[in-house]
């Protein structure tokens, strides 16, 4: 077997086109984000129960309007954590659905970066709630933040692993 020197100008030119190609493959265009927060939550395969909720308490316009809004979405997995009779009976007391659900959101933007250790603020359904930071984690009332920042174009969600139910009116 003879090998055949190729030469230097020939494998430039190759490994240059090779580039070229493959630059074209990355974008650097950053993906626009979600409309509003009902959008972004109808893209999360992990906040399907909220999403369908959400539109159940008749909260979709609402939390398309301008904002901005924060809200604090229980994940999946904090829903089927429930006890199924409550679940049952939120489904089937709209109002008091919303008020849960409204328990969640908070007017303004809340980014993880502008969270500071300790703050109380007030929800769209006018309760407090309290929400923490030690680091990189963020705690609201007994819940975690699994996953934080999804921006939209009306506001951030953060993830969070339970469901924050307010307190009873006196």
């Amino acid at each position: 077997m003879t090998f055949r020197r190729i030469p230097q100008h020939t494998l430039t030119a190759a490994m240059a086109a090779a580039l070229i190609a493959l630059t074209g493959c990355a974008s650097t265009t950053p993906a626009t984000p979600p409309a509003n927060v009902v959008a972004a939550a109808s893209q999360q395969a992990d906040l399907s129960t909220f999403y369908k909720l959400v539109q159940q308490a008749g909260l979709t316009e609402t939390l398309q309007a301008q904002g901005p809004v924060t809200v604090f979405a229980p994940n999946d997995e904090a829903f089927k954590a429930l006890p199924a009779a409550t679940l049952d009976t939120l489904s089937k007391d709209p109002q008091q659905l919303k008020t849960v659900l409204q328990h969640h959101v908070v007017p303004g933007l809340h980014s993880k970066d502008s969270i500071k250790e300790n703050v109380t603020v007030t929800t769209a359904a006018g309760t407090k709630i309290g929400i923490s930071k030690a680091g990189d984690f963020i705690t609201v009332e007994d819940g975690m933040v699994q996953r934080a920042d999804i921006t939209t174009g009306n506001g951030i969600i953060h993830v969070i692993d339970t469901v924050m139910v307010p307190p009873a009116k006196k």
